[in-house]
């Protein structure tokens, strides 16, 4: 996928994207409600990568499942929004340092409790059973990749299903799943061979039709991961560059 050019940038809109949102409350010192709802839904989004990262620190799934519900727990507790940088800028690198410290911190998992019936942060139930694909990167990587690296695929494969999620949901208020569900896998495929003659055997519907609907898709999923990386960078000029990153970090995991 090739990020769109600048002249697509709305200034306006960044200024209240969540990352800025949690950066703004650094720099003031003073915690939000609003910068704690956006550091939540950050965490939600991305709590993948840091299970990567754990599982490939050595610890066990189930161990591992502990330690990602403790530290982010610890997180939106904790004092991350004074620990934010706005100098780094980006959500990604943040959370990647801030996980090798709370992993690093041999007292604190020396004295860690199991969690029994503390909060949960992530439903692991609702997430194995929606999407048990999610382990495959880091289980058949997990021994020869770098922490760094398995933590980066891991995020990159989360922008991707995070927009892909989202434009699913709108083909489905709109009456197209389907249509959505066939063509997805060429959304950021522009070189790929399509046979336009069986997706129209397969939907239904002339090629003039398939056509128009693949590019019509092509640019939503554009625009929405765009947006979604838009939320985890501070600097509206940094997107290109996260987009680009993200891409190449994903086609060298092929």
């Amino acid at each position: 996928t090739e990020p769109a050019g600048n002249d697509t940038l709305n200034s306006n809109r960044f200024r209240t994207t969540r990352w800025s949102i949690v950066l703004s409350c650094a720099q003031t010192g003073e915690p939000q409600d609003a910068a704690q709802r956006a550091l939540t839904e950050l965490c939600r989004i991305y709590w993948r990568p840091v299970f990567a990262l754990i599982c490939r620190r050595g610890h066990s799934v189930t161990d591992a499942q502990d330690l990602t519900q403790d530290f982010f727990v610890m997180l939106l507790k904790g004092n991350l929004l004074w620990l934010a940088d706005p100098a780094r800028g980006r959500f990604r690198s943040l959370l990647r340092t801030a996980v090798e410290n709370f992993l690093n911190d041999k007292q604190h998992l020396a004295r860690r409790q199991k969690r029994g019936g503390r909060m949960q942060f992530v439903a692991w139930d609702e997430w194995m059973a929606e999407a048990p694909s999610q382990l495959s990167i880091y289980r058949q990587e997990l021994k020869s990749w770098p922490v760094e690296r398995i933590f980066d695929v891991r995020w990159a494969a989360t922008v991707v299903e995070q927009a892909l999620r989202r434009l699913a949901e709108e083909c489905e208020s709109r009456g197209r799943l389907r249509m959505f569900t066939t063509l997805s896998k060429y959304l950021s495929l522009e070189r790929v061979e399509i046979s336009y003659a069986t997706l129209s055997a397969s939907l239904g519907v002339p090629e003039t039709v398939i056509k128009r609907v693949l590019h019509q898709l092509r640019v939503r999923y554009r625009t929405i991961l765009r947006e979604e990386v838009s939320q985890t960078v501070a600097n509206p000029a940094d997107v290109d560059d996260e987009i680009r990153y993200l891409c190449a970090t994903l086609a060298s995991s092929q």
